[in-house]
């Protein structure tokens, strides 16, 4: 109670002080104007009176208005449209009574024919009442539609942003399944690869399986991250086909041109990998010779861009489409416009390429780190 009653003063205060800035702002205007039409009529009249008069009609206008905006912000005009509008009608009687009263209050009565204060008495009350309706009426429904206005606006605005979140939420849903969909998948195929070892190469499977702890181990250290440095995503790469060299042995032959301005870049967890499984399963693995992998990386006009290619094999077996399809997912989501995933067959293989905007401090190369040595390599494996 005690904090709701905290948040309300700061708002009250905050309405109050635009209101009575806006209509002063307002009576000083008019004022002025007022006072070149009566100098044209040639009529007795000083800046100061008109300043005090007109000052003293709008900032009573600015004492109702808050008001008015409360009763609209909490009866819009929308649902229950005839009889609220008929509401806000009649609610003009008691906005002219409590204007006239205020008005009287703040400063007696001004005579237009004689440019002078009149006495402030109860006749005079009843004069200002229904001697100034038509104005009044003006100014009532003028703050009326500001009010409805600022209120469409405000709604507008809250619906934007509930619309915005509601998008949010559902692109961080659509993010964490797509991510929990690589784990099964990579552990499938992996488990798959070990099983075909347990019988001809019982000491090949078992350090597989090792292997694979490490990896499991490096998924976990990320938890629910997104993003990983380029290095560790890399680091991630080289133990996985480690692993799968260990049942492909010599029949695969990896490549690596990676630029050192590459370490710190920011990437999707667990995005190449997808992709160089599938240069592995539908590339060497169903060649009897085996073929290349070729990984090259490099940082062009803000853009980190990451290219694999890799020879084409004989037939394979269909897979679950989920490599590709999923990584151009996650890169929607993650940065919408600013990064594609393209993937083509060419003569000698296949190509994919990843090119994603990074943030200006993403592009600087981490020195502290021991991976120049290895990022700047061209040497086969």
């Amino acid at each position: 109670m005690v904090s709701a009653r905290n948040t309300r003063i700061p708002r009250l205060v905050r309405d109050y002080a635009l209101a009575i800035a806006f209509w002063l702002s307002v009576s000083v205007l008019v004022a002025w104007q007022m006072y070149g039409f009566e100098r044209l009529l040639s009529k007795p009249v000083v800046l100061h009176d008109l300043l005090l008069v007109y000052g003293a009609r709008y900032l009573t206008v600015a004492i109702l208005t808050p008001p008015i905006f409360y009763l609209v912000e909490r009866w819009p005009v929308t649902g229950a449209v005839l009889r609220r509008t008929a509401g806000y009608a009649l609610g003009y009687l008691p906005f002219s009574c409590a204007f006239a009263v205020i008005r009287w209050l703040l400063l007696p009565p001004w005579r237009e024919e004689t440019t002078s204060w009149g006495p402030r008495s109860l006749e005079m009350l009843f004069e200002l009442l229904y001697g100034t309706f038509a104005d009044v009426l003006l100014l009532y429904l003028s703050v009326v539609v500001a009010a409805h206005a600022y209120a469409y606006f405000v709604h507008g605005q809250r619906q934007e942003i509930e619309r915005l979140e509601l998008r949010q939420s559902l692109a961080q849903s659509e993010l964490q399944a797509l991510r929990a969909q690589l784990h099964p998948h990579f552990l499938f195929n992996t488990l798959q690869g070990i099983s075909t070892l347990i019988e001809t190469d019982r000491v090949t499977a078992q350090g597989m399986l090792r292997a694979l702890a490490a990896l499991l181990r490096t998924v976990l250290k990320h938890g629910s991250a997104d993003l990983v440095p380029f290095r560790e995503e890399l680091d991630f790469l080289e133990s996985y086909l480690n692993l799968e060299k260990m049942r492909l042995g010599k029949r695969l032959e990896m490549r690596w041109q990676i630029a050192p301005e590459t370490h710190t870049a920011p990437i999707p967890q667990l995005l190449l990998q997808p992709l160089m499984e599938n240069a592995l399963v539908h590339g060497i693995a169903s060649s009897l010779e085996g073929g290349w992998i070729e990984v090259e990386a490099a940082v062009r006009d803000g853009r980190l861009q990451v290219l694999i290619r890799n020879t084409i094999g004989g037939r394979s077996q269909p897979g679950l489409g989920v490599g590709i399809a999923n990584a151009r997912a996650r890169l929607k989501y993650l940065y919408s416009d600013d990064a594609s995933l393209d993937f083509r067959l060419e003569q000698d293989g296949a190509l994919a390429i990843i090119s994603l905007t990074l943030p200006a401090f993403a592009t600087v190369a981490d020195e502290d780190s021991d991976e120049p040595a290895r990022a700047a390599r061209t040497s086969e494996s």
